[in-house]
């Protein structure tokens, strides 16, 4: 049977996965593909710590790119414009390229595209680990028209609400947690600030929408604000918090955000729980889809590197031009983002104000005076003094950022208020 080989870049946990699956499952993934996948070389910074890998190792990208038998790089080292250097490298050189980056992706989609000049590029890996969401969006819902998707996009960030909400853990130790047991990394940051489901979020939108964008133009908020008393409110008034990843469609209008939010318990999304992620699509002809699984850990991530070499493997004995990877021929240029302040929902809104009398009018007051109404209103004294928690009525983003500011600048407000807005 012929044979592709493909130059591996990065043997952490991923690259690992992909290696040891390729050959377990080495004739299965030869019926499939129709030739046998081999990995001729993989590049590691330090070749003391692989010592008992079979696999011929080196140090030089070079190794891989002036390797003519070598015709797929596939890319697992992480961060953004060193794997984009080897995109552009593994292009010029004439071969495929596969990546689990979404950050790269996510700046970098453009400049990809136009370097790859017709050559494969998959990136399955990139969105949700072992959900296949690229290629339903690509191809298998490619008759729809999207109206909205939300989604569960980051896994650490979803075992931490997680482990509050059922373990009664605070932030820093449900945090802890995730690291300890390999959820987290040692710098979290992308995960607990939103900007992995943001990275995220800019792919799928662009292969749902065909359009282009970069992660700075859209709304990103994180969890790091959250606290117990959040998750117990929360539940109470019948929602669960989760970070949610939101695209919504009207008419030419797009709003793209990723932040907290309150979802009705009832809903599927609210019931996904610790390091999985979820979809939810609402196709004009499909109606609702809901996908979930693994979004993290190698083998997850590696079975959809895997899926796009036999895909990639596939395509070359057909045609040396694959259908657009993103999707679309062109971006679309009928849409437009929805202005960050124009976003129009419910809120929940946390206070910690003096214990004394007249307090609550004051604050309802200010709500009022921005022509905000409140639905629902719990409070709960604690050492520190007096929590206050509100549900409002459907409101403007600009208006409710008008009401905090004010309500911060009162003396009897302890603590800077924090919302939380309601899906």
């Amino acid at each position: 049977m012929q044979k592709v080989y493909i130059g591996l870049i990065g043997l952490g946990t991923v690259g690992k996965s992909v290696a040891q699956i390729l050959e377990k499952q080495k004739n299965r993934i030869a019926h499939r593909a129709g030739v046998e996948i081999c990995i001729k070389k993989a590049i590691v910074r330090q070749m003391s710590k692989y010592e008992n890998i079979s696999i011929p190792l080196s140090t030089q990208v070079e190794d891989l790119l002036n390797d003519d038998e070598i015709s797929i790089i596939v890319e697992l080292a992480g961060g953004v414009e060193y794997p984009f250097e080897i995109a552009k490298l593994a292009f010029a050189q004439g071969k495929a390229f596969v990546s689990a980056n979404k950050a790269m992706l996510a700046y970098h989609s453009d400049e990809i595209l136009k370097l790859s000049n017709g050559l494969p590029l998959g990136f399955e890996a990139s969105v949700c680990g072992g959900i296949p969401i690229i290629e339903v969006l690509r191809d298998s819902l490619v008759a729809n028209d999207f109206v909205r998707f939300e989604g569960i996009l980051n896994g650490t960030s979803n075992f931490v609400l997680t482990q509050m909400f059922e373990n009664n853990q605070d932030f820093s130790q449900a945090l802890s947690e995730a690291q300890r047991l390999g959820y987290a990394e040692a710098d979290p940051s992308l995960d607990i600030n939103g900007g992995d489901a943001g990275h995220k979020l800019i792919i799928l939108a662009r292969m749902a929408f065909g359009i282009s964008l970069k992660p700075n133009d859209i709304l990103i908020e994180g969890i790091e604000g959250i606290i117990l008393e959040d998750m117990r409110v929360a539940y109470d008034l019948g929602y669960q918090i989760k970070l949610l990843a939101i695209a919504k469609k009207e008419g030419n209008e797009l709003d793209l955000r990723v932040h907290l939010a309150l979802i009705d318990k009832n809903k599927t999304l609210s019931h996904v729980k610790g390091v999985k992620n979820a979809i939810s699509l609402q196709g004009d002809y499909v109606g609702e889809i809901f996908l979930s699984g693994l979004g993290a850990g190698g083998d997850a991530t590696a079975s959809a590197v895997i899926a796009d070499l036999i895909n990639i493997a596939r395509l070359r004995q057909i045609s040396p031009y694959p259908l657009p990877p993103f999707g679309f021929y062109a971006h679309n240029q009928d849409l437009h983002l929805k202005p960050y302040d124009e976003i129009q929902t419910q809120y929940y809104v946390r206070l910690l104000v003096l214990n004394q009398a007249g307090v609550l009018a004051k604050i309802t007051s200010i709500f009022a005076q921005y022509g905000i109404s409140v639905s629902e209103i719990l409070q709960k004294e604690t050492q520190e003094g007096v929590y206050i928690f509100l549900i409002t009525h459907s409101a403007k983003e600009k208006k409710i950022f008008e009401v905090l500011s004010c309500l911060s600048k009162l003396e009897c407000v302890l603590k800077n208020p924090y919302k939380i807005r309601i899906q």
